[in-house]
């Protein structure tokens, strides 16, 4: 594939390629990074591909095979620095020196302290020329998951919550379903079919007994963990989220209040019960995420009510809101908010979202952002 007259830098095309190429693994990839290669010689693509799921080939070897005997003299287009380890697969960087690749443009460092500018390193070493920043932005905001994992051993945490004009994600009843549409419901659907564990609270559970899978439009998707964090062991036993149907484990984040035999009849079920300690008499929530951490869990989607939201917030969990906001309005002094909890004394302590995106899905607006204090 030849590719003609650039209206900007042709090195950016390149990495806008690798990007759109590491942007197909999204969701399958964990507990890996997204990656697209891209070989490029004489202006010409001469082998490209993506990482597609964790235990694949990787997206370098899989455009090296393409390229064949063509990528001698090349020039490598990534997002993330070659792997220079052994991990489920063997390391990329002997394999581009192998095929004699003369060049690698870059978009950053990978954070793996595994691999770590250790990479680059043996490609110099190895008379290869390397640049190294290209586009390096958008390459961090697309697997912001993984270097939050792989840099803290926690998943990347994001809270969804859908809410009327005045703040309700609730009538005054308890009634939810549905403010946002189902455009809005299928955006949320996509979420979970990208995160590796949906959390809830017990008193979602109860009161709205969600399946928490993901139904994408016209079918597929893939089911994350579902993760319920209930410190009294209340979930009932035939909740609809134990689910024998779906592939994706049910675990119930509990503590030592949790009585022992209402535990094994769930575990009975399938319920994995994970006992965690206790911060002011319940689920120690950063010991849940190191837990799931454990598990090689790299991202989460929190899908609770108030206190659930507040409590990730409160202790500054948080690194993303997707907050949709539908056309109506419900009032009521008792109607829940999407952030409860005991909430803040002055304006100086509260959270705003940087890097504000804006989405609508008919009438619903998406806030996507990130909290800070």
């Amino acid at each position: 594939m030849r590719l003609g007259v650039w209206a900007v830098d042709v090195d950016e095309r390149f990495m806008w390629m690798a990007l759109d190429l590491a942007r197909q693994g999204r969701g399958r990839t964990s507990p890996n990074p997204m990656v697209g290669a891209v070989l490029v010689k004489e202006e010409e693509v001469v082998g490209s591909g993506g990482h597609l799921a964790a235990g694949t080939p990787h997206a370098e070897i899989i455009a090296l095979n393409k390229a064949g005997k063509r990528a001698r003299g090349a020039v490598l287009y990534i997002n993330l620095e070659p792997c220079c380890h052994h991990g489920r697969t063997p390391p990329c960087v002997e394999a581009l020196i192998k095929a004699g690749v003369s060049k690698v443009v870059a978009a950053m460092e990978d954070p793996n302290p595994l691999v770590s500018g250790k990479g680059f390193q043996r490609l110099r070493e190895a008379g290869i020329e390397v640049e190294v920043g290209l586009l390096e932005e958008q390459a961090r905001r697309l697997n912001e998951a993984f270097i939050k994992y792989i840099t803290t051993g926690i998943p990347f945490v994001m809270v969804k919550a859908a809410m009327t004009l005045d703040g309700k994600i609730a009538t005054r009843t308890g009634e939810s379903r549905w403010i946002t549409g189902e455009k809005a419901r299928q955006f949320v659907h996509r979420l979970r079919d990208q995160v590796d564990a949906v959390i809830v609270g017990i008193e979602t559970v109860l009161r709205d007994d969600p399946r928490l899978t993901t139904r994408l439009e016209g079918g597929g998707g893939k089911d994350a963990a579902r993760v319920v964090v209930d410190s009294r062991g209340r979930l009932p036993l035939e909740a609809r989220v134990i689910n024998r149907s779906s592939p994706a484990p049910t675990i119930l984040a509990t503590t030592e209040q949790a009585s022992p035999d209402k535990c094994a009849l769930l575990k009975e079920r399938g319920v994995e019960v994970l006992l965690l300690p206790e911060e002011k008499g319940r689920v120690d929530l950063k010991a849940l995420l190191q837990a799931l951490g454990k598990r090689e869990m790299t991202s989460v989607l929190v899908e609770g009510g108030g206190t659930l939201n507040y409590a990730f917030l409160e202790r500054d969990l948080v690194d993303k809101l997707f907050l949709f906001v539908a056309p109506i309005i419900c009032g009521g002094r008792e109607a829940p908010t999407p952030f409860s909890g005991e909430g803040v004394a002055s304006l100086k302590e509260s959270w705003s979202l940087k890097d504000v995106e804006l989405k609508q899905f008919h009438q619903d607006l998406l806030i996507i952002g990130y909290p800070g204090r």
